[in-house]
């Protein structure tokens, strides 16, 4: 199906971002402020009924694939009655998690079709972990990805990358990828409110590469998917690949086709928008949606919500946490 939500630079957009809470069970200081956040009321949030009419109407209108995200997505409960529900619709479904609960929905996942999961893993070292998540749940998340490989699952991990805490770490987690069929996103450090974001604390894409290639020599370039927001390469006799999100100094924007629905049901057209539109409040009034869709793609701007230059902290300290947009 040939999306019919297209904004004013002639991008289709067929890729939908669901947050299904902003509550999750680790304290990721680039996520989540130190101070906490205020949670939504329960009231405010979509009920997964809700989830799925409102993804129904973007699959009417050419969205096929959606992405749960959270807060953390696992511990909404009734999960798998959800992510059933959504391949129901026809629709291709995706996961981002930290995996502390994986364990517990993998058989599921393999029954109904759903076969790619992205997990957070921003250090291999335990203790480290401890300090990043406020947290400790290290050896269970190993554990689980272990056992997603071992079922068949790809799985990539998502590593944001931040000068003095993990930035020495590239290599371990390049060397994941000698032996098996594992992916690993590497994500610059991205600015969100109360995350006390500074580009000093940045690893460029270029410096990505240059520490890569120094120890294994060869990185052969891949031919990315359409719409990926990663340029991925390859180790060469490695078995599994790396990629890179390179959001601050390399944006990927031209070719954008995703949407991003927050969990009290508030439509943003970037991650970086600070304007939304509510789909939720007109969906319990049983008005049309479609139109409102459709309207707001018209709103959205061609790179990083018009911070094309820089990010402006006036801009993005307007914006919500990370973890109330959706991971």
């Amino acid at each position: 199906m040939n999306s019919q939500i297209v904004d004013k630079f002639g991008r289709p957009h067929s890729y939908l971002r669901i947050s299904l809470t902003d509550r999750c069970n680790l304290r990721c200081f680039y996520c989540m402020p130190e101070e906490g956040i205020e949670l939504m009321d329960k009231p405010s949030i979509m009920s997964l009924e809700e989830i799925i009419s409102i993804s129904s109407t973007f699959q009417k209108l050419g969205v096929d694939t959606v992405r749960l995200t959270g807060g953390e997505p696992l511990i909404r409960k009734n999960f798998d009655y959800l992510v059933e529900e959504m391949r129901n619709l026809g629709l291709a479904v995706k996961l981002t998690t930290n995996g502390i609960l994986l364990d517990r929905h993998l058989e599921h996942f393999q029954k109904i079709g759903i076969q790619k999961i992205n997990i957070s893993l921003d250090t291999l070292d335990k203790a480290k972990s401890v300090f990043i998540t406020k947290r400790d749940y290290y050896d269970r998340i190993m554990s689980n990805i272990q056992q997603a490989l071992e079922m068949g699952f790809q799985i990539k991990l998502n590593v944001v990358l931040i000068k003095g805490v993990n930035d020495k770490e590239i290599n371990d987690f390049i060397e994941l990828t000698k032996d098996q069929n594992i992916g690993i996103k590497f994500i610059e450090f991205m600015p969100f409110k109360g995350n006390k974001w500074d580009w000093s604390k940045g690893i460029s894409h270029e410096t990505i590469l240059k520490i890569v290639s120094e120890k294994y020599g060869k990185v052969t370039a891949l031919d990315n998917p359409k719409h990926s927001t990663s340029q991925n390469f390859k180790v060469e006799e490695h078995k599994g690949s790396f990629g890179i999100i390179s959001t601050i100094t390399n944006p990927f924007c031209a070719d954008c086709n995703r949407i991003r629905l927050t969990a009290d049901g508030k439509m943003k057209n970037c991650l970086f928008a600070n304007a939304e539109t509510d789909l939720l409040t007109p969906h319990r009034n049983r008005e049309d949606l479609e139109k409102l869709i459709l309207e707001t793609i018209q709103q959205k701007k061609y790179s990083r919500d018009g911070m094309d230059v820089k990010m402006d902290a006036s801009q993005y300290e307007n914006n919500r946490t990370m973890t109330s947009i959706g991971g």
